[in-house]
């Protein structure tokens, strides 16, 4: 719920609003590739890099708290690549979201930040159909384990609690991922970036 879309906002809105901060934006675009091509090797490295920095991570956590669990090892091993898997599907979505929002404003990192633990959480504690227009409602669907309760919003969240299927899960988070990154790719074709002397 906080390292995904935390490495999600700062790496992700990276992507292009970094390039326009540091000035370097017209070295990438005077290459015979196309602006979209661009933004999506760029995702590719951002997710193929956060990837390998947090995976690992993850499975060095697991072998230093798995003898202290209960339970068989093939059963926590299972888990454990079940959550490797939504990890990664998780910074893949929140990349391209954040991508998007680099993109299209000018300062997207505060914008991102507030989208990310304003929205979505405002969003996934109020009962009714908002929480489907978010990432976190989808991947938390997949969790094959019970989130630990924190606070009031949990309790809440728990109240009006309805869990897409795994296939609808998958779907809509392949769908947005797919979405978000054409919208980013062609906001970076159509806009033309001025940079400030």
């Amino acid at each position: 719920r906080f390292l995904v879309p935390v490495l999600g906002v700062f790496y992700g809105t990276a992507l292009i609003a970094d390039e326009v901060d540091d000035k370097t934006i017209t070295y990438l675009f005077v290459r015979p590739i196309s602006r979209r091509a661009v933004l999506v090797g760029k995702y590719l490295a951002y997710v193929v890099t956060t990837v390998f920095v947090v995976l690992p991570s993850v499975v060095v956590l697991y072998l230093c708290v798995q003898p202290l669990g209960h339970g068989s090892l093939a059963e926590g091993f299972i888990g454990l690549l079940t959550d490797l898997g939504l990890l990664g599907i998780g910074l893949a979505a929140y990349g391209a979201l954040f991508a998007l929002i680099g993109a299209g404003l000018k300062h997207p990192l505060v914008t991102g930040l507030v989208f990310a633990f304003g929205w979505e959480q405002l969003a996934l504690a109020l009962p009714g159909y908002l929480r489907k227009f978010t990432i976190a409602y989808y991947l938390q669907a997949l969790v094959p384990h019970v989130m630990p309760a924190e606070g009031l919003g949990s309790a809440m969240q728990s109240l009006f609690r309805d869990v897409p299927s795994p296939t609808t899960s998958l779907s809509a988070i392949f769908a947005m991922t797919v979405i978000f990154l054409a919208i980013a790719g062609w906001m970076v074709e159509k806009r033309e970036y001025v940079l400030e002397q």
